[in-house]
């Protein structure tokens, strides 16, 4: 059973009765869900994951305002839920450190992904947030908002403005034809394989960024990048050949295949953004030039990554 299931389960068969019984008063201050860290925020969960954090478990969000006393005897009722629920057991203490599940003061939870507790991001914040973080801060599912805090804060971080975006996806296509297109064939002509292996995981790192930025939608955590790019509508189908290019060698065959499938992503990647060519250098600095705010657009074509 995939963790985002078994919470909602676990919620609506223990946790909703728990609430509306001990806490009448407190209903139309909550929110309800599963959202922030770990695979099963994202779906991504498998029978690996059941090794770490893997629980029956939800958040219950609560705004600031809520006096201490009160926030203890909430979590307190949490506490006490059943030990075990569907063949899982609750995890009293998480390996990893910090409370990613139980009451979140919804201000605290927010700060500490995205820095603003209300979501409420400056055009040069978005600058600064990891992209990872603000996928946290958006996915999973919330069950129950009463308050609407939560989910308005939600969609404030739903996605990048359209300027920061440009800025981001200028920064890593100009990244990866720096990577793939000059350095990796000059590494290779040096005899220098050490050098063209970091060229080409630099393209592919860079390169999949680009793709999630290309389908206007957050890269998550490093180690679940692949997964998510496996469920993108566009350029989805690149993800063996990015694989490839990080896992391969660089003797003599292998790096004349290596230079050649860089070239054909750039083509593919170029086209994806209604250009011709795959020389992606120049695209890099026309998708800048697009950028509406002048300051933002004047700023080192690199700062956004």
């Amino acid at each position: 059973m995939k963790g985002l299931e078994l919470s909602r389960k676990f919620y609506s068969e223990v946790g909703e009765g728990m609430l509306k019984e001990q806490f009448p008063e407190l209903m139309p201050l909550l929110a309800v869900g599963l959202i922030g860290s770990g695979s099963e925020c994202y779906g991504f969960d498998d029978e690996v994951s059941l090794d770490h954090d893997f629980e029956p478990a939800f958040c219950i969000f609560v705004p600031s305002s809520l006096d201490r006393k009160t926030i203890f005897s909430l979590e307190r009722a949490y506490d006490k839920l059943p030990e075990t629920f569907m063949g899982f057991s609750r995890q009293r203490v998480s390996p990893v450190g910090g409370r990613r599940h139980g009451v979140i003061i919804t201000e605290d939870f927010f700060a500490d992904k995205v820095i603003k507790g209300d979501g409420r991001l400056s055009l040069y914040d978005w600058l600064s947030v990891p992209e990872f973080s603000l996928y946290e801060a958006v996915n999973g599912e919330i069950f129950l908002d009463n308050l609407g805090e939560v989910s308005a804060i939600r969609e404030r971080l739903s996605y990048y403005p359209e300027d920061i975006r440009l800025k981001k996806l200028a920064g890593r296509i100009l990244l990866a034809a720096q990577a793939g297109q000059y350095n990796y064939g000059r590494s290779i002509s040096r005899g220098d394989t050490g050098a063209a292996q970091l060229a080409a995981i630099e393209f592919a790192k860079n390169i999949m960024a680009a793709i999630f930025l290309i389908n206007k939608t957050y890269m998550p955590y490093y180690k679940w990048s692949f997964r998510a790019l496996r469920e993108l509508p566009m350029l989805s189908d690149l993800g063996g050949s990015l694989e490839y290019l990080i896992s391969s060698g660089n003797g003599e065959g292998e790096s004349a295949k290596k230079a050649a499938l860089i070239e054909d992503i750039s083509k593919k990647i170029a086209s994806a953004l209604g250009e011709e060519g795959g020389f992606l250098e120049p695209i890099a600095y026309m998708i800048n030039d697009k950028i509406g705010d002048n300051n933002l657009r004047n700023m080192h074509i690199l700062c956004g990554v």
